[in-house]
Formats: C-alpha cells, sequence, structure tokens
C-alpha cells in the first residue's frame, strides 16, 4: 500500500479513482470521488491537495487536504484539514482506512513542512469513521460544520512534535 498525492498519479490512475464506490450510506457523509475532484482541479490552488491510497498501483481510497483560505472558521492556523476520505466499498474492512490515517501525517510533512495538526469534521451518526478516527489517535476538539442535527464533531491530530495549545 502507497499514499501519494494526486499529481504523481500516472493518466491511468487518475480515471481508475472514478471507480471507487461508496456505500450509499457513506455518500450522504463523504459524497464521491467525482465531487472531490471537482473541488480539487477547479481551485487551481496547492492549498488543496488531493491524495490517493494506491494498492497494488490502483487507487482504492483518496481524500482531501486543504490550509489556508480553505480552512473553516474553526480551523487552526497551523493546521490542515483532510475531507472526503472515500475508501472503495469493495476494500472496506481490510484496514486500507487505518493505513491512511497512520501514512497521512509523514506524507502531510512532505507537502506542508509547517502544518502542526490535521482537522476534521465527521457526522456524529457516522459511527464508522468515528471509530477509525479514535483508534488512530484522533482527539475531539470542539464543534465543526453544521449537520442536519446540531453540528459535526470536529477532531484533530497533532502532529510529532505538536501540543494541544489551542483545541477549540
Amino acid at each position: 500500500m502507497q499514499l501519494i498525492d494526486y499529481s504523481q498519479l500516472t493518466p491511468v490512475q487518475r480515471g481508475q479513482l472514478l471507480e471507487i464506490q461508496l456505500p450509499s450510506e457513506q455518500q450522504c457523509f463523504a459524497g464521491d470521488v467525482a465531487d472531490a475532484l471537482y473541488l480539487l482541479l477547479g481551485c487551481g490552488s496547492d492549498q488543496r491537495r488531493g491524495v490517493a491510497l494506491l494498492l497494488d498501483d490502483v487507487p482504492r481510497a483518496f481524500l482531501l487536504l486543504q490550509r489556508g483560505a480553505f480552512l473553516p472558521a474553526w480551523g487552526q492556523p497551523d493546521a490542515a484539514m483532510m475531507t472526503a476520505l472515500q475508501v472503495d466499498r469493495r476494500f472496506q474492512g481490510q484496514g486500507l482506512g487505518r493505513f491512511c490515517m497512520q501514512a497521512l501525517p509523514a506524507l502531510l510533512r512532505t507537502m506542508w513542512p509547517d502544518i502542526r495538526r490535521l482537522q476534521l469534521s465527521v457526522d456524529r451518526a457516522n459511527l464508522g469513521a468515528l471509530a477509525l478516527y479514535r483508534a488512530t489517535g484522533w482527539r475531539e476538539s470542539g464543534n465543526g460544520f453544521r449537520a442536519r442535527v446540531g453540528y459535526e464533531q470536529q477532531m484533530s491530530l497533532l502532529l510529532a512534535g505538536s501540543t494541544f495549545d489551542r483545541c477549540g
């Protein structure tokens, strides 16, 4: 398995991203890859990056990272935000999400060395995602985006050498 920046994907791999399928109950939380690619390719900025997880050189998961002007009001200035984690339904339960969460800090340090934390916002009803994030070291850090009911759960993951000095 390998986590790779979208810019390093081959044209064939970029096309294969569109084959990633989510169960319908997860699409309401994460959208689909076409939505994520629309956001990525439409912004024309290094402040939003796509990341793919390759399994046998084929993309099986995708997510977006953003920083700077793309951070929400609750985002910390030293943070990057992860959105739209999508693991192909045919490969769920095989540790791909966990691998993404464990490999992401190292990739993030090569992309944006000044980033000290990752943040995300997850629907409180998305129990599978919450379990994954908690199991890989993310901490609850306040309210995130407005949800269907109340607010999503904001979560933060500090990168090596950082401390929780401002988590709200």
